[in-house]
């Protein structure tokens, strides 16, 4: 979770970066006062520093400031999500559509779904490319209001009907025991006190309205009104994120959802109470949840294109200072962020080196053999011994 939470600060910068016009490259000094709006708690060039498989540092020609731009492997790979991305447009096209199937009255608002574009894998202009574009499944109420036109109930399946039949046929458990049933996996170590198991059991059998049933009123105090309110909440929130492309989502921001899936709860709390489902990341300044069942062993179980990608952008940051062509470039330009003077390419002349000229045996006769000048306790200087 802390190294997805640089990914999506150095997707940040670059996306300030494609912004600026006249080139590819954004001078350092500049990308400092973007600092507070990536959420850095270090310096900017501290942290272009620190990935070097990302962030390309160099000295323009002209103005002999400090500038970056994004390296080259790193720009194939936001070019390759970008093609994905356009290329399972049906896919996002589906998701939309059972997220508004979803919702208490078929709309959604944009905003609650600009907040999760990338977590469902949504292009930058979805609200064109899709919502507009696709007239015949939306209608755009207002600027920030979607509404489904057309109610498709071959995509009124969750995704955990799945696993329901799964479990229904290979293990040859009766339908009262998996209709209503959710996969459930203990972290390790979890203790298990005492009545637990059969309250798990109950809670387990407990039938409850599913995510893309009609919305009827529950009666909360009728028998079990409150645990099939609430499990009707775990249903929704499940079915949420096994449509995200790495099966998670920041909590704040599922919390948006909250009015048009009518979800009425306290959403931390409902987590909190289902360990064996979801699982909550504290690391950073937001908590996560995950769909547990989704993962083992720190990746996912079914991985997806878009997913793949990104474990690659991933491993360019755990690269590190590791595999880079020239470490002694990248400690000039450390260097050059402390004021010293260094090259400005590998090839070339370069500034602050020594400069000894080829002499002709007029020059040696007038300063001397080359030995004189090197066994000379006196620096030689170019510029002088030029003015002399």
């Amino acid at each position: 979770m802390m190294h997805i939470n640089k990914l999506k600060t150095i997707l940040n910068i670059h996306q300030l970066m494609s912004q600026r016009k006249r080139g590819p490259f954004v001078s350092v000094q500049l990308m400092s006062r973007w600092r507070n709006i990536v959420g850095l708690n270090v310096g900017m060039g501290e942290f272009l520093h620190k990935y070097p498989h990302v962030f390309e540092l160099f000295v323009h020609p002209l103005r002999r400031n400090l500038c970056c731009k994004i390296t080259q492997r790193m720009r194939d790979l936001i070019d390759e999500e970008e093609k994905i991305v356009k290329e399972y447009e049906p896919e996002l096209l589906q998701k939309v559509k059972k997220l508004l199937m979803m919702s208490k009255n078929g709309t959604l608002h944009v905003h609650a779904l600009r907040l999760i574009r990338r977590e469902l894998g949504l292009p930058e202009d979805f609200r064109d490319s899709i919502l507009r574009t696709h007239s015949k499944d939306f209608r755009l109420v207002d600027l920030e209001i979607v509404e489904l036109v057309d109610r498709n109930e071959s995509l009124a399946k969750a995704e955990v009907e799945k696993w329901r039949e799964k479990e229904y046929v290979d293990k040859w458990l009766s339908e009262f025991e998996t209709s209503y049933a959710f996969p459930i996996n203990f972290p390790t170590g979890f203790k298990i006190e005492g009545g637990y198991r059969e309250k798990l059991k109950n809670w387990q059998r407990l039938p409850y309205l599913k995510p893309y049933e009609s919305k009827e009123v529950l009666r909360v105090r009728t028998c079990g009104g409150i645990e099939r309110f609430e499990k009707r909440a775990v249903g929704i929130i499940h079915e949420l994120l096994s449509l995200t492309v790495e099966k998670m989502l920041e909590v704040d921001r599922l919390t948006h959802f909250r009015k048009d899936f009518a979800i009425e709860v306290n959403v931390c709390e409902l987590l909190l109470k289902h360990p064996g489902i979801f699982y909550i990341c504290t690391k950073g300044s937001t908590q996560t949840v995950f769909l547990r069942e989704a993962y083992s062993k720190g990746c996912l179980a079914l991985p997806n294109p878009i997913y793949v990608v990104r474990r690659k952008m991933l491993d360019l940051i755990l690269l590190g200072h590791r595999n880079t062509r020239s470490l002694e470039d990248l400690e000039e330009i450390k260097e050059e962020r402390n004021g010293s003077v260094f090259r400005t390419n590998v090839g070339g002349r370069r500034d602050g080196e020594w400069i000894v000229p080829i002499l002709d045996s007029y020059d040696q006769n007038a300063f001397g053999s080359l030995g004189d000048i090197n066994d000379s306790k006196q620096p030689f200087d170019g510029c002088e011994s030029g003015r002399n």
